[in-house]
């Protein structure tokens, strides 16, 4: 494991450069570079700017700072921006890649004063991994234990200031003792749709895509309010403005694009509809547990609580009881059905 900046380091499974090679020139381009350039979040970015300029004053580090919400709404974004205004250096790693004490030790020992560590999956760390942080991040030590048996003894190694930066889906999967131990907790929101509208002719200007303003308020409406997934979808309208067009992205080329990827104006899919369909039609509207309706999809229970029903619950279209999810007014609305009578709906 080579942790040091030299011509294999990017090669290197548990640490990565600020840029990393896996990610494309598409994603790496859109990324904003600086909080001002960094649309949405507003709150968050007003006490990040406080706590930026607070710890720049007094010359120290930003305080370890967890960021915590669904994939796609720009937390590793974020976590570089904070290490490009400290000025520091930082480095990339995961929760699964680290899988040893060794692995974790070898990265916190190289890092330099001021540094930022950037932790994505944190709540994937193992248990083990995750107790060596404790006196990283509260004394800027290493507890080390040198040999075996009757002839073991425990060292302390100090460790240079450093900033650890955590991201994670699942804040609740966290175990208190590490949750605790950040000084800063930041919950990033859904997009507001004037917000995403923002994002997408950002992006398009960035991609030197001619997009009408119409076309741009289109796909930040299909967007999900969330940025990745407007990012994606403006690519592939890109794409075929280039093949069927002159390359000129209007609202006509939007909508053609997104009725081939089977997507509304809402931004539900196909497998959304599927699921809706599914609970108000086979079911009743429900309630369904969450291990039926993964198998009506043929997806693991993962795969449908952490990427599809988020978006339903956010937008009004279902809702969790403890017997199972159902359909709202708002979904049989959406199918085009009427609510029956003596259903139990939620009524958004």
């Amino acid at each position: 494991m080579v942790l040091k900046r030299s011509k294999s380091a990017s090669a290197s499974p548990i640490l990565a450069s600020a840029a990393p090679p896996e990610l494309s020139a598409f994603e790496v381009t859109l990324r904003p570079k600086s909080l001002t350039e960094y649309v949405g979040q507003s709150k968050i970015k007003v006490h990040l700017l406080m706590h930026i300029q607070a710890a720049m004053s007094r010359k120290e580090p930003l305080g370890h700072t967890l960021l915590h919400g669904p994939p796609g709404l720009g937390k590793t974004t974020l976590a570089h921006i904070l290490a490009r205004e400290m000025g520091a250096q930082i480095r990339i790693t995961s929760g699964p890649a680290l899988e040893k004490p060794g692995d974790l030790a070898s990265i916190l020992s190289n890092l330099q004063q001021g540094d930022a560590l950037f932790i994505d999956e944190i709540h994937r760390l193992r248990p083990v991994v995750e107790e060596m942080l404790y006196a990283a991040m509260e004394d800027y030590a290493l507890d080390l234990v040198i040999g075996k048996g009757p002839t073991a003894r425990s060292m302390r190694l100090t460790l240079k200031p450093f900033t650890l930066i955590g991201a994670t889906t699942k804040a609740g999967s966290m175990s208190a003792p590490l949750r605790d131990r950040f000084i800063h907790h930041f919950k990033l929101a859904f997009y507001e749709l004037p917000e995403m509208q923002q994002i997408v002719e950002r992006s398009g200007q960035l991609l030197r895509v001619p997009l009408q303003s119409d076309a741009a308020h289109r796909i930040a409406c299909s967007s999900r309010a969330t940025p990745r997934i407007a990012n994606r979808l403006l690519r592939a309208v890109r794409d075929y403005a280039h093949v069927q067009g002159d390359g000129t992205v209007d609202r006509a080329c939007v909508e053609t694009t997104l009725r081939a990827l089977d997507i509304d104006d809402r931004g539900l899919d196909a497998t959304d509809r599927l699921i809706l369909g599914a609970i108000v039609n086979t079911f009743n509207g429900g309630p369904v547990g969450l291990g039926t309706i993964a198998a009506v999809l043929a997806e693991d229970e993962d795969t449908v609580e952490d990427v599809y029903e988020p978006y339903l619950l956010q937008q009004g279209y279902l809702q969790r009881t403890p017997k199972g999810r159902m359909a709202t007014k708002k979904a049989y609305e959406l199918l085009g059905l009427q609510v029956p009578e003596g259903a139990q709906v939620t009524l958004f």
